[in-house]
C-alpha cells in the first residue's frame, strides 16, 4: 500500500532528464542502420549483466538513504536488509525513469496477520508508481492489493507467491509518462512484471500515481526520480537488486523507400528478364518485367513477395524497401547479374 508522503518525498530530489533518441526511416537490412551496444549477461540467472547499476549486493546501503536524506536505517544481516521499526522507507540516492529492474524479497516465515497485514511493502518506481510486495500465498485480500499488483489499478495476472520465508523475484520493465510542453499527459507510465520468472504484468498502461482509496491524475514531474521501497511496519527482506536505465525507445520513423532516379527505358529492362543463376546451378534469383519495373523474385519465395527494383542507372537498380543493389552487365549475349543485400554477395549469368 502506498503512503501519500512518498510521492512528496520523490518529487522534492533533483533529477536528470532523460534525452530522446533521434529517429528516421530506414530500408530493411540497412548495413549503416546503428547497432546495439554489446551488454555481457551474467553466468547466472537473476544476476546483473555488465551494464546494470548494483543497488544492494548484500553488503552496504551506500546506495540507499532514509527520508529528507537522512542514513538509510535498514539492519543488514546475511547478505539481506530487512526493514527496521520506524526506519521508514529507502530512498535511492540516484534517480531513475525508464529501467529494468531486478529485485529479490521474502516475506516473513513466521506467519503473523491477514490480508494487507502479512509481510507488507512495496518497490514504488520514481517514488510515485507502486508494485505491491505481499505475502499472497493463501493470504486472500482484495485483487489490486496482493503480491504483483500495481497497487489500486491492476491485479496480476496470476497468483504466483511462494511460500511464505521463501525468496522471492520481481523482474520489472517500466516506462516513465511522458508530458506534452503544456503539461498535459501525452503518454502514460507502463510497467510489465514478471513474478518468479511468470508474467504477471503486461505492458499496463497506469491511470496515473498509485495510492491507497483514492485514484491520482498525473502531474508534470521531472523524468528520472528515485527508486524507493516501502516500510510498512512488517518485517520484509531483500536482496540482490538492480538496474539497467533504459533510454528512450529508437522508433524507426516510417518504412525507408528508394527513390526513382531516371528513367529507363522498356527494351532495356526486357533485356534483364530471365532466371539467373552461378556457374555450379545454384540459383540466384528471377528477374520479371512487370507493368513497366523490374522485380526480384528469391529462389523458394512465392511469387506475392517479389522485390521491386527501382533504378539508379541504366544497368544499376536498389531494392525499393530493402537496403541493397542489383546489377547487370551485359557482354554481347551473355547478360550477368550481381546481387548484394544483407550478407548476400551473388552473381549469376541468365540461363
Amino acid at each position: 500500500m502506498t503512503r501519500l508522503p512518498l510521492a512528496t518525498i520523490a518529487l522534492a530530489l533533483i533529477a536528470s532528464s532523460v534525452s530522446a533518441q533521434s529517429t528516421q526511416a530506414w530500408r530493411a537490412h540497412d548495413p549503416e542502420r546503428p547497432k546495439p551496444p554489446v551488454v555481457t549477461p551474467a553466468e547466472t540467472l537473476g544476476q546483473p549483466p555488465s551494464d546494470a547499476i548494483v543497488l544492494f549486493d548484500g553488503s552496504n546501503l551506500d546506495q540507499w538513504s532514509g527520508p529528507d536524506g537522512q542514513p538509510a536505517g535498514w539492519a543488514i544481516r546475511d547478505g539481506y536488509m530487512e526493514t527496521a521499526p520506524g526506519a521508514g522507507p529507502l530512498l535511492t540516492r540516484r534517480a531513475f525513469g525508464d529501467a529494468q529492474l531486478h529485485i529479490e524479497f521474502a516475506t516473513p516465515s513466521r506467519v503473523q496477520g491477514a490480508g494487507q497485514g502479512r509481510g507488507n511493502s512495496g518497490v514504488i518506481l520514481m517514488g510515485l508508481y507502486e508494485v505491491q510486495v505481499l505475502d499472497s500465498y493463501e493470504n486472500l485480500t482484495y485483487a489490486d492489493g496482493q503480491a504483483a499488483a500495481i497497487y489500486g489499478q491492476y491485479p496480476p495476472l496470476v497468483n504466483a507467491s511462494r511460500a511464505p520465508g521463501a525468496w522471492q523475484t520481481y523482474d520489472i520493465v517500466f516506462r516513465r509518462p511522458r508530458f506534452g510542453a503544456d503539461t498535459r499527459i501525452t503518454s502514460p507510465a507502463r510497467l510489465t512484471v514478471f513474478h518468479n520468472g511468470v508474467l504477471v504484468q503486461d505492458a499496463e498502461p497506469l491511470w496515473g500515481p498509485t495510492t491507497w482509496l483514492q485514484h491520482l491524475a498525473y502531474k508534470r514531474h521531472p523524468d528520472t526520480l528515485p527508486l524507493v521501497l516501502q516500510d510498512h511496519d512488517n518485517p520484509v527482506r531483500y536482496r540482490n537488486i538492480w538496474i539497467r536505465p533504459l533510454g528512450d525507445i529508437a522508433r524507426p520513423g516510417g518504412l525507408a523507400s528508394a527513390s526513382t532516379t531516371v528513367i529507363v527505358p522498356t527494351a532495356v529492362l526486357r533485356a534483364y528478364a530471365g532466371n539467373y543463376a552461378m556457374p555450379n546451378g545454384d540459383p540466384v534469383g528471377t528477374i520479371r518485367l512487370t507493368g513497366g519495373r523490374l522485380t526480384l523474385l528469391m529462389p523458394g519465395s512465392p511469387r506475392e513477395r517479389e522485390l521491386v527494383l527501382v533504378p539508379i542507372t541504366r544497368d544499376r537498380f536498389h531494392l525499393l524497401h530493402t537496403a541493397g543493389t542489383v546489377a547487370f552487365t551485359r557482354s554481347g549475349r551473355e547478360t550477368t547479374m550481381r546481387l548484394r543485400f544483407a550478407e548476400i554477395d551473388r552473381v549469376g549469368t541468365r540461363r
